[in-house]
C-alpha cells in the first residue's frame, strides 16, 4: 500500500503546481513618442495676415498735407 501512495502523492503535488498560474502573456508596451507642437504655423500666419490688411486697407487720414 505504501509502495501505490507514495507516487500517487507525489505526482498529485507536482501536478497541481504545474498547472497553478496558467499561460503566460507577455504584453507589449506601446512605444511613446513626444508630441510636437502643431501650433508652430498659426502664429506667422495670422502675423502675416494683419501685415497684409495692413498695407492692402493703405492709410485713411484724411488730414493732407497743405502744399505751397
Amino acid at each position: 500500500m505504501k509502495n501505490v501512495v507514495s507516487p500517487v502523492l507525489a505526482l498529485a503535488l507536482t501536478a497541481s503546481a504545474a498547472f497553478a498560474g496558467g499561460p503566460v502573456v507577455v504584453e507589449e508596451e506601446p512605444v511613446v513618442e513626444a508630441a510636437q507642437p502643431r501650433s508652430g504655423w498659426i502664429v506667422p500666419v495670422i502675423v502675416g495676415l494683419v501685415v497684409l490688411c495692413a498695407v492692402a486697407c493703405g492709410n485713411d487720414d484724411d488730414t493732407a498735407s497743405p502744399t505751397t
